[in-house]
């Protein structure tokens, strides 16, 4: 595809993203605004596959943020007000997104594609870890035994850090499903084993997420926005360097 064109369908389809969701009132003005952001950023540097890839688990993650919304309103555990989500949790997934979508273009255009496989894998990674993190948050919610990860000690439904069977369970289906679906839409088939990696440090990105969050978010010492893009980035990175050294 020419740059032009990509350039030009990049805009429409993150614009039409963000208008859409801001209007559904899954994202707020400032959310609408990163999403735009973000959107473009990886339909331009990455391709229009991957921003195409983006906007499936975008819209995805925002439906399972909807769902049993009244009963997270009764324990204080919704986004927003009614289950938007502001530009802090469109950062915290869209950084490492953004990051390992700009590299593949300036990788690409510097370096040929040796590293296009790399670059691709981390940023389907990035999306992985996001939705392993985001289902075992939003589904999980609904198993009220919960464990602290760190501890194993029983602990309260949305305590950071906390683990559920359920939860858990989730979490890997849906790596394993943003994986398969990542890697069919941009390399149109899944006959590599390759895609064993984006799925496995999807699971292991998630994992991170939650050991950060018995851990530093739940002493104050970072976000839950901060948790996620780091956790993201630590299943990327990995995955990244394992590709390069298979």
């Amino acid at each position: 595809m020419e740059l032009f064109t990509q350039i030009i369908i990049s805009g429409i389809l993150s614009a039409a993203l963000s208008i859409i969701a801001y209007r559904l009132q899954m994202l707020t003005f400032t959310g609408a605004l990163a999403s735009l952001f973000v959107g473009y950023t990886v339909g331009v540097f990455g391709s229009v596959e991957w921003l195409v890839l983006l906007v499936a688990f975008t819209f995805a993650g925002l439906v399972a943020t909807k769902m049993d919304l009244h009963e997270k309103s009764e324990i204080g555990l919704q986004e927003g007000s009614f289950g938007e989500r502001s530009h802090k949790n469109v950062l915290g997934v869209g950084i490492p997104a953004c990051t390992f979508a700009i590299l593949y273009g300036v990788l690409h255009h510097f370096c040929g594609s040796q590293y296009d496989l790399a670059t691709t894998v981390a940023f389907i990674t990035t999306l992985t870890v996001a939705a392993a993190d985001t289902v075992a948050s939003e589904i999980g919610i609904r198993d009220r035994k919960v464990w602290l990860i760190t501890t194993f000690e029983r602990v309260k439904r949305g305590t950071n850090g906390g683990v559920s069977v359920l939860g858990t369970a989730s979490s890997i289906v849906a790596a394993v499903f943003t994986g398969i679906i990542g890697w069919l839409i941009i390399f149109k088939g899944i006959d590599s084993y390759y895609i064993l990696i984006p799925i496995a440090m999807g699971i292991v990105g998630n994992l991170v997420d939650s050991v950060l969050g018995a851990t530093l978010e739940r002493n104050g010492k970072i976000s839950k926005y901060a948790n996620n893009c780091v956790s993201a980035f630590a299943g990327s990175v990995l995955g990244f360097v394992i590709v390069l050294f298979l």
